[in-house]
């Protein structure tokens, strides 16, 4: 293969011919042949090609191929050369034929050697390949660009007689790069790379998303010289999985699960409404994230929003955080000092951890639930506020009043709307989105160009069941952006017991268990996700059908393959319709 030259204009050539006899020596050398490469017919008549390019090693393939011809009498066809004109700093794309003459005892006694411009040939190839509507382009083994069709030049904003000559990476400036690059990984492996998704910079520098596929080129003798990438833009692809997305949000929630999204669906009312809402959920499902969405959607929206963690201050220090307290209340009280309860005046008070309240000022809560009122450390004055209270806890309340330990009157008044949060290993469905945009935020936030995450590092994390809830998975996302230098999030990058040393013992840890932490086969998460889905449907059919977004009949083959049979008679024996819906009623509101 000729090493591409710093010029990108490609003349025309004239059927450049030249003449060689059995010792390798010109006998003749055409004008067209001199402008090809810049020689003079007399210096080079008589002389042998080898001490003209011979010291030249970008002509060894030239000479390889056209040796069957000298030495065998064989004709070669159609090689592809790309010759440099030293002289004028040009390059040229020709076709090489090489003719055996014959002696007169019909033994070959030297070639004819035929170079015919290859843009007649390559002006239908490039036709072809200009009809394609993804982008296509090719490198040589110096990863300079030797082609780019019309879409390429559509996607990038690069003309073509700009990118060929200049190197890949000088033109695209991808999110992968190097060795790690789709192309490169062709050429090294020989094989072809299909559907990986990166970034890539137009001329203006905006970033795009693209789909590429990669695969070798080979000569006529099977050796590689290059590769050929084709890239599809994904900007309206992205843009609409974006529009869709809006759907799975609310406010800075993101789901897509049944459950979740009932509750998407009557926050707008709840947020309406006046009333105490208690936020019950385990740690790391987003209790805070939800008291906003509450606090954004109302009408107290202006106001200020105040969150306090009542587990994370001793009882003394929380009595004066919330309250506030009065000069001389205490030692070192030496001036009056406002609450939280002041400072969301007019506004909304997150008391997160509500479980945690010590009970002398469970009081004092309840009090203020009650008239409104409260009164300030050191004063026995009652101040008035506005303050709507949402309230949140890892806690189960109820066991909490059986045991005395939370005043029954005091969870009365703070139940008055429940939103029970299902934990990640309840909502899997929503894992790849929520890795999406934890990508994202972490991309913004520490400027690398990470673009996804792979399937083998999303079927490991598929496989989990997440103790630590979404605050856990964000916690892995972020440990792999430390080792991830960009494109696609790899197991490698994961943290443990993720991680590639992990991964080869995984088996022997594994649960199979659904309710089992640690990981998982993908026929257990199949199964999982059909029963839940069908506890969430109340086993109905039709509708978990809807939900799952497959037919009856697969349905009807994953409960039997999953030996579901039993526990589906069983369940369509406890659940009728009346009682499903007995059940979503009454007060105080549920979800």
């Amino acid at each position: 293969m000729v090493k591409l030259p710093k010029s990108t204009k490609t003349p025309k050539v004239e059927d450049a011919i030249f003449m060689v006899n059995s010792a390798w020596e010109l006998i003749s050398f055409n004008r067209a042949a001199e402008e090809l490469f810049g020689l003079k017919s007399e210096d080079v008549i008589g002389r042998n090609c080898h001490a003209i390019f011979g010291s030249d090693k970008r002509f060894a393939e030239l000479f390889s191929a056209l040796c069957p011809s000298v030495s065998a009498g064989k004709i070669v066809t159609d090689f592809n050369l790309v010759i440099e004109n030293p002289e004028k700093n040009t390059l040229a794309a020709v076709l090489a034929t090489a003719v055996p003459i014959p002696d007169k005892e019909g033994k070959p006694s030297g070639a004819i050697v035929i170079f015919q411009d290859a843009s007649s040939s390559s002006m239908c190839n490039r036709m072809i390949i200009d009809s394609i509507a993804d982008g296509v382009f090719t490198v040589d083994r110096n990863w300079k660009i030797t082609s780019f069709n019309a879409a390429a030049e559509a996607v990038t904003g690069w003309k073509r007689e700009d990118a060929i000559g200049k190197f890949c990476g000088d033109v695209f400036h991808s999110s992968i790069c190097g060795k790690s690059c789709a192309i490169a990984q062709s050429l090294y492996s020989g094989k072809p790379v299909a559907n990986r998704s990166i970034t890539i910079a137009t001329i203006e520098g905006n970033r795009i998303p693209i789909s590429i596929c990669a695969s070798p080129l080979t000569d006529h003798e099977g050796n590689i010289i290059g590769g050929v990438e084709t890239f599809r833009d994904l900007s309206a692809i992205t843009m609409l999985q974006k529009q869709l997305s809006k759907s799975y949000t609310f406010d800075e929630i993101i789901s897509k699960s049944t459950a979740m999204q009932r509750i998407f669906s009557i926050l707008p009312e709840i947020a309406r409404s006046p009333s105490n809402v208690l936020i019950l959920g385990e740690s790391g499902t987003g209790k805070e994230l939800v008291a906003r969405a509450i606090f954004h959607a109302s009408t107290r929206s202006e106001e200020p929003f105040v969150a306090v963690n009542c587990g994370a201050l001793p009882e003394t220090l929380l009595e004066s955080e919330l309250f506030g307290y009065k000069a001389g209340a205490f030692t070192d009280a030496k001036q009056n000092k406002l609450g939280r309860f002041a400072a969301a005046e007019k506004g909304t008070l997150f008391l997160d951890e509500i479980g945690d309240i010590p009970q002398s000022l469970q009081v004092k809560l309840l009090r203020f639930l009650q008239n409104k009122v409260y009164e300030p450390l050191g004063s026995n004055v009652p101040v008035k506020a506005d303050v709507r209270i949402i309230t949140a806890t890892n806690r189960d309340l109820r066991e909490l009043v059986n045991a005395g330990l939370f005043r029954e009157d005091l969870f009365y008044r703070l139940n008055v709307v429940k939103i029970h949060l299902p934990p990640l290993r309840e909502r899997m469905e929503d894992i790849p989105i929520l890795i999406d945009h934890f990508i994202k935020q972490y991309s913004a936030q520490q400027g690398k160009d990470i673009v996804g995450i792979s399937s083998g590092a999303l079927i490991l994390l598929m496989r989990y069941n997440f103790p630590g809830n979404i605050r856990e998975l964000e916690n892995i996302i972020e440990y792999a952006f430390i080792l991830c230098e960009g494109g696609l999030i790899q197991p490698e990058h994961l943290p443990e017991p993720f991680g590639v040393p992990a991964a080869k013992t995984e088996g022997a840890d594994r649960k199979p268990t659904s309710g089992g932490k640690g990981l998982q086969t993908l026929e257990e998460i199949e199964k999982q996700a059909i029963y839940m889905a069908l506890e969430r449907n109340s086993w109905k059919r039709m509708a978990t059908c809807r939900e799952l977004a497959i037919s009856k009949d697969t349905l009807r083959r994953k409960i039997t393959r999953f030996n579901l049979e039993s526990e589906f008679d069983k369940k369509l024996d406890e659940l009728t319709d009346d009682h499903f819906y007995s059940n979503m009623q009454g007060s105080p509101t549920h979800i």
